[in-house]
């Protein structure tokens, strides 16, 4: 009987063991996860001490990391070797899940980790069928072959290795523990990834299902009225009157017949969100120091850990300060002691979608310039946790990868099913080598000279340099164009349609030195009329790029304080411009008391998106209720859902006319006038803020009524910072919105002394456990910037620096 309890007793006590150590579902371990010693408990344990001395075999030289209060390594190197090492072990240090997650989910791995999730195998095989694998491996051969970018990678990848190869279980981030499952080395390939993971988010935007199944209902005319006029206001990139000095190729021929494609039925597609940033630099006869200065924020996606690492490299050569992308050596936005440049999407178009005519009896064959040709086939294997793998084959024709075949379901519904992918992504190339070179750079023809390399994602590069040079260069690789290719979904079995020729890269819009004394970018139209090539774009609205020029062209004796203000204002463009209008037409509609003192607040307002503003939210959402009331009863189709025309036709409409086509709602009998229109886009937006906030209160504040979401970057529920108060908004200089908005904030005086400040929202360590996990998101917040402390030597003294860490060789 005793052994008979023992029996039981040990039984049951293996089975809570067993219970305890296995996973459920996504659901870590339990046992594991909560283990005193090697659980999630030991995240707060010791990363925030300043790291120990490292004693490392895999570097020719002694390196000396200085680190300031702010946590930003400060790495001063003998070689680029040791340099690039040490950045890729302090990088995995802060960040190595963040690392492995976005690379990850780059190449369509995270069934491997997450399992059999019908969504998350979806979300996979999209990644290799838009072709992410097959980019990177194309870049990564591109990089290997030149000596200073295959030493970068690999240097860098071997110091992001030594950092794992030390870890022990305990050690991993708490994200490996939530999501139970181990990092893996890392290799060139990864940062390859990481980078044109960075790509497609700024170039993959379509629009072609939408305006093929826009045109193929309203008809040319309509379609070229409603959607392809200059905007209301123009203020391009490249300053107008800039000279062209070149001789322009022809551009191709037209196809000798118009193609309409299939017709496109399907879901109610919603136009996707873009990203924006603004840059300008001002010469120094425009500045109280007069110094050039340079300024950038770029507006991306915001999460926690942040998109950027903050770092100082220096070595024999180069001496950079700014912001990495983890995961890939050097600095991609900052200053060294010559230079400082910064980034702005270009958003001109280097993607089209082919339709393809396949054989009926052969899936692999395709019909291009009168003959049947053979895709070739691309074999993806999608590993699944816990399941046998999933084998994908893709066809690659003339266009590019086909994406998804008639008939199959796409992942994403901007994706047009039959159709071939061109993406100048997927070409070889080498952006990595442009950042590298731009990092040593120490003037302008320096820096021209190492954009050489740079093809996609197209982006304005703004310079500006302490010999007084400024200059503004709308880089990438471009096809060169018939007018209006690319706007529709073309026809892939004609050679007329095909890319041939690419703009040269000396005939690409840029401008150095204008008379103005300062260019400025924030996703605008690149060029004017005069601009002898057709580019075209998902450009973003003028209301931005208005303000900044406006700004900038009236005044004088800018101080670096006067940019930060600058790039934190919140006066919103569209209010000023249409309002007036507005208001005078609701003056004369029957409104409810509710809606007259919706009408006064509107009135009194100063037209900034300030965070206790009430009037910004009630213009937000009856900007909204206006668009709905105007074009809702004529997108909304059997076929579909239309494109919505741009907001300036919109504009356009209610500051010229009191009458419209397009103000009548087709679906009633009355015909509606602009009064009748705007009075119901009154009345419902007071309903919709009432319904979403309840009566007039501090919850009807902008700050609070739209606020800011910083999410963790996996949506892991915690890890995030939520229901910020925040001002700003889409088409506003401070481009804050709800997800994402000014991801780095930086301003560099290129004085006698380089002299910079700047901020992200977030920290420096990904852990969540860590106080510098998220501790510049408060500052941010409230426009705040950081001393950007640019030392020359490691020995070198400055109030806010904290410690050493030596890196030496081991014997």
């Amino acid at each position: 009987m005793k052994w008979l309890r023992l029996m039981l007793s040990l039984g049951l006590t293996a089975l809570v063991f067993f219970f305890l150590n296995s996973p459920r579902g996504l659901q870590p371990p339990i046992g594991k996860f909560l283990n005193p010693f090697a659980g999630f408990w030991q995240n707060n344990t010791y990363r925030d001490k300043l790291l120990p001395n490292q004693s490392i075999a895999a570097i020719f030289d002694s390196v000396e990391v200085v680190w300031d209060e702010r946590r930003v390594p400060h790495i001063f190197a003998a070689n680029p070797h040791d340099l690039y090492f040490v950045q890729g072990y302090l990088e995995a240090r802060d960040r190595l899940w963040q690392m492995d997650f976005v690379t990850r989910a780059a190449a369509g791995r995270l069934a491997e980790i997450l399992g059999d999730n019908p969504d998350i195998i979806s979300y996979d095989r999209y990644r290799r069928r838009i072709g992410m694998v097959y980019a990177a491996e194309q870049s990564l051969a591109e990089m290997l072959k030149d000596d200073r970018s295959r030493l970068a990678l690999n240097a860098y990848a071997d110091g992001v290795n030594a950092w794992i190869d030390q870890l022990e279980e305990k050690d991993y981030p708490l994200e490996f523990k939530i999501l139970n499952y181990r990092p893996e080395r890392w290799t060139p390939l990864n940062s390859a990834l990481l980078l044109k993971h960075m790509s497609w988010d700024l170039s993959g935007f379509s629009r072609e299902v939408l305006r093929t199944r826009t045109r193929n209902i309203l008809g040319d005319s309509l379609t070229r009225a409603l959607y392809f006029q200059p905007p209301l206001h123009s203020a391009p990139v490249i300053p107008p009157g800039t000279k062209w000095n070149f001789q322009p190729l022809p551009a191709p021929p037209r196809p000798a017949r118009t193609f309409t494609g299939i017709p496109l039925a399907g879901d109610h597609l919603l136009p996707e969100a873009g990203k924006g940033s603004n840059n300008w630099a001002l010469a120094g006869r425009k500045t109280l120091g007069g110094y050039p200065i340079l300024c950038n924020d770029p507006h991306l996606g915001l999460s926690l850990p942040s998109v950027w690492y903050e770092v100082q490299l220096a070595c024999e050569g180069v001496n950079v300060y700014g912001v990495s992308l983890p995961g890939a050596p050097g600095v991609m936005i900052g200053f060294n002691e010559q230079i400082a440049w910064g980034v702005t999407n270009a958003y001109t178009d280097v993607l089209d979608w082919y339709q393809v005519q396949f054989r009926d009896d052969d899936p692999w064959e395709y019909f291009y310039d009168g003959e049947w040709r053979r895709a070739h086939v691309r074999t993806e294997t999608i590993k699944v946790r816990g399941k046998a793998a999933l084998v994908d084959s893709i066809p690659i024709t003339q266009h590019g990868l086909v994406v998804y075949r008639q008939g199959e379901k796409s992942f994403d519904e901007h994706i047009p099913t039959g159709t071939a992918l061109r993406w100048t992504g997927h070409d070889p190339s080498n952006e990595l080598l442009a950042f590298l070179k731009i990092n040593r750079a120490g003037n302008y023809a320096e820096f021209e000279e190492a954009l050489k390399t740079y093809q996609c994602p197209g982006q304005n590069f703004v310079f500006a340099g302490r010999d007084g040079d400024i200059a503004m260069i709308h880089q990438g690789k471009f096809p060169l164009r018939w007018e209006g290719q690319g706007r529709f979904i073309s026809d892939g079995r004609d050679p007329a349609y095909t890319w041939g020729k690419w703009i040269p890269r000396e005939h690409l819009p840029k401008a150095l030195n204008p008379p103005r004394g300062f260019l400025a970018s924030a996703n605008q139209p690149p060029v004017g009329e005069d601009y002898p090539y057709y580019l075209a774009g998902k450009y973003a609205g003028w209301e931005r790029s208005l303000r900044i020029n406006e700004v900038l062209k009236a005044g004088s004796d800018f101080t670096p304080q006067d940019m930060m203000d600058l790039q934190r204002d919140n006066l919103n463009l569209r209010a000023r411009t249409v309002l007036p209008t507005v208001i005078a037409a609701l003056k004369t509609a029957n409104l409810s008391l509710a809606e007259t003192r919706d009408l006064e607040i509107l009135s009194a307002w100063d037209y900034r998106n300030q965070p206790n503003s009430v009037a910004a939210a009630i213009f937000d959402r009856l900007w909204k209720e206006i668009e709905i009331a105007i074009w809702e009863d004529d997108l909304n189709r059997p076929e579909g859902r239309l494109l919505q025309p741009p907001a300036d036709v919109t504009l356009r409409m209610l500051l010229e006319s009191e009458e419209s086509p397009f103000f009548d709602n087709r679906l009633t009998e009355a015909k509606e006038s602009r009064v009748d229109i705007l009075a119901r886009a009154m009345e419902s937006t007071h309903q919709a803020l009432t319904a979403e906030l309840g009566a007039l209160s501090e919850a009807w504040e902008w700050g609070r009524a739209r606020g800011t979401d910083i999410r963790h970057l996996a949506r892991i529920k915690g890890l995030g910072r939520l229901g910020l108060i925040s001002g700003g908004g889409a088409d506003i200089v401070n481009a804050t919105q709800k997800h994402q908005g000014p991801s780095w904030r930086m301003v560099v005086e290129l004085g006698p002394q380089v002299r910079a400040r700047g901020i992200y929202p977030g920290g420096q360590s990904g852990n969540p456990g860590s106080a510098h996990y998220d501790h510049f998101v408060d500052d941010w917040l409230a426009g705040r910037y950081y001393e950007l402390i640019f030392l020359q030597s490691p020995r070198e003294a400055h109030p806010q620096l904290q410690g050493t860490t030596m890196f030496r060789r081991t014997p």
